[in-house]
């Protein structure tokens, strides 16, 4: 069963990739529509409710849910999405939708970022579907469109405009499941637990508008926004160190000076491929990502503006962050006008309760007496609808110990990305050891 099991999964796998639902953050990208239609093929047969959620033409999700036999049983949901990011494809060395497998890897745009994940969730739904004995509690398999935009379409949707489709109380999603590299060789997996928020901004400035070639006397926007930009640039976030932090440095076992040095926010490069995704875990982030003035090389314009990408960890305001900025601008701050874009505060689940407690005993019957950590993911997933609606939520997968965290975070939104055969199939049978565990099927 367990090979049948885990083929469904590799096979639903290569069509999600195939399918190509391309989100370039505009709406009418995406077309998820072709892996909902995937998705309800899949189940074809099988005793689920099936709900379709089309927001915008082409933004499809959809949800199958197993009714569980006793009402008052906890209820599981889960969250994978169906669309991906774009394809620079003169980068690629292999077809980004042909989901070859070489060597024991599934090559593909999605294939890590989550569709693997996606797939081993729809598989072991449908099992259950199609078993003789129905769970305890209810469970959904929700393929969400517009992940990758945040939402909007998605998850962000259905939680605003269909609050009761399923329940939001227990969630699983992306990522978790791949193992840190334990200074001493031993082994530690994480979950993941939380995720920063969203900050964005855009800075304004204003300047002299002219003819190009006669710029003297005029105050240039250019100019301006290029001091704005370097004094943002040189904004130095302290550490925040907290519980989530403290546990994730000592699981490496390093010693005591390097995990002084690191708990104190100093010698990230101790922590290898992991230290820029290490400091983002422990750091407000502050990126600048765009820059624009002018349009015609003859006129001097008279806006510029530098947009931000902002990420709060938790207990960080929008307030504190304007005042963060204004700060650093020093003797600027009266001259540059702060606009909020996207702004959502972090969220975090507890790493205890039923549901953690079922992924760690998930996670020991794969890996005996291996540590489980939990993280803060420096990234955004569904899973925040589901807190902000007052349940738990945790990222989670299982992987082979080769595939460390920085290898996993690699594969994220990379050239050439891929999933390995074996993590396809450990996540599946994870996902199955959870949904007995925590469902009681």
């Amino acid at each position: 069963m367990a090979t049948s099991l885990t083929d469904s999964s590799l096979a639903l796998l290569r069509e999600l990739i195939a399918n190509a639902c391309v989100n370039d953050l505009t709406a009418d990208s995406g077309n998820e529509v072709r892996n909902a239609d995937t998705l309800e093929r899949f189940f074809a047969g099988a005793d689920v409710t099936v709900q379709r959620f089309e927001p915008h033409p082409g933004r499809v999700s959809i949800a199958f849910t197993v009714e569980g036999s006793d009402p008052d049983a906890e209820p599981l949901t889960l969250l994978g999405h169906t669309d991906v990011v774009p394809v620079d494809e003169d980068k690629w060395t292999k077809e980004p939708f042909a989901a070859e497998e070489i060597d024991g890897r599934i090559y593909g745009r999605g294939a890590t970022d989550m569709l693997y994940i996606t797939a081993a969730m729809a598989a072991v739904t449908r099992e259950v579907a199609l078993g003789d004995t129905p769970p305890r509690g209810t469970l959904t398999f929700v393929g969400c469109a517009d992940e990758e935009a945040r939402g909007g379409l998605g998850a962000g949707w259905l939680a605003e405009n269909a609050p009761d489709a399923f329940s939001w109380k227990n969630c699983l999603s992306e990522e978790g499941g791949s193992h840190l590299p334990v200074a001493d060789d031993s082994d530690a997996i994480v979950v993941v637990v939380g995720e920063k928020g969203a900050a964005q901004r855009r800075l304004t400035v204003r300047g002299d508008a002219g003819h190009g070639s006669a710029p003297y006397g005029r105050e240039s926007a250019v100019a301006l926004i290029a001091e704005v930009a370097r004094r943002i640039a040189a904004i130095e976030p302290e550490v925040r160190s907290d519980e989530l932090w403290e546990n994730y440095v000592r699981a490496f076992r390093f010693d005591p000076d390097t995990e002084r040095e690191l708990l104190n926010g100093r010698n990230y490069a101790a922590l290898g491929a992991l230290a820029r995704n290490s400091h983002a875990m422990s750091h407000l982030t502050i990126a600048p990502t765009v820059l624009r003035a002018g349009s015609a090389i003859n006129v001097l314009p008279s806006t510029a503006f530098l947009e931000l990408d902002i990420r709060p960890l938790p207990g960080h305001t929008q307030d504190d962050i304007d005042a963060l900025l204004r700060d650093a601008l020093g003797d600027l701050a009266d001259r540059v006008e702060i606009t909020h874009l996207i702004t959502e505060d972090a969220t975090v689940s507890p790493a205890e309760g039923p549901l953690y407690e079922a992924l760690v005993d998930t996670i020991g019957e794969f890996f005996p007496n291996v540590p489980v950590v939990p993280i803060l993911s420096a990234g955004g997933s569904d899973l925040r609808f589901g807190r902000r609606k007052g349940g738990v939520g945790y990222g989670f997968a299982l992987h082979q110990p080769s595939s460390t965290l920085g290898s996993v975070l690699d594969q994220l939104h990379g050239h050439d990305e891929y999933v390995e055969v074996r993590d396809v199939e450990l996540t599946t049978l994870a996902y199955r050891s959870v949904v007995r565990r925590f469902l009681g099927v």
